[in-house]
């Protein structure tokens, strides 16, 4: 299940707990963040190639792209047994900016989204059929897990894809690791 939980930016200390959908949409939302659910109507099997989950999902990204000029889609997808996971996760868990949007759905499994609005980091459990995107420059960081299982479509606003200004902010040792936030779910 989706989870928004807005702690308090110095400390950690817990403001708000959300896990209902139509609530964290609406807190997201006054945030300039766009938080959805798609679903389809095509079953996709585990080892769904890039183009047939990008056809089981066309519709809503034709919804999406009239309020977006994307440049680029593309799916990504890791699991446990990969052997580079602990580099690819390392390399989203500084909090970082973007010029573009970063726009993720998730086809299946999590991940977990810092949002750090002034003085709050809003932690955003997204699951299976939740879309996110966070505003350009908007200050955030990723945690996919020690573990991680997903499969996301990306969606880019720029040719270059995902390009990323790191802050050099320590924030992000502060707060829980995704490991640690669904464990205590």
């Amino acid at each position: 299940m989706s989870r928004l939980e807005i702690r308090q930016a110095d400390g950690g200390s817990v403001v708000a707990v959300y896990s209902d959908y139509a609530t964290i949409a609406a807190q997201l939302h006054q945030l300039g963040v766009r938080f959805e659910r798609w679903r389809t109507a095509q079953p996709l099997a585990a080892t769904a190639t890039q183009d047939e989950v990008l056809a089981a999902y066309h519709d809503s990204i034709a919804r999406l792209t009239r309020d977006y000029d994307f440049q680029s889609v593309d799916v990504v997808s890791l699991r446990p047994d990969h052997p580079q996971k602990a580099e690819m996760r390392s390399k989203f868990l500084a909090e970082h900016v973007h010029s573009d949007f970063e726009v993720r759905f998730f086809v299946e499994g999590s991940g977990l989204f810092y949002l750090h609005v002034g003085d709050s980091i809003y932690l955003v459990l997204c699951e299976q059929g939740d879309l996110i995107s966070v505003p350009a420059n908007t200050p955030h960081w990723f945690d996919m897990g020690e573990n991680p299982h997903f499969k996301c479509i990306r969606l880019f606003t720029v040719a270059d894809g995902w390009q990323a200004q790191f802050t050099g902010s320590g924030i992000a040792e502060h707060f829980p690791s995704y490991d640690q936030f669904v464990a205590a779910a």
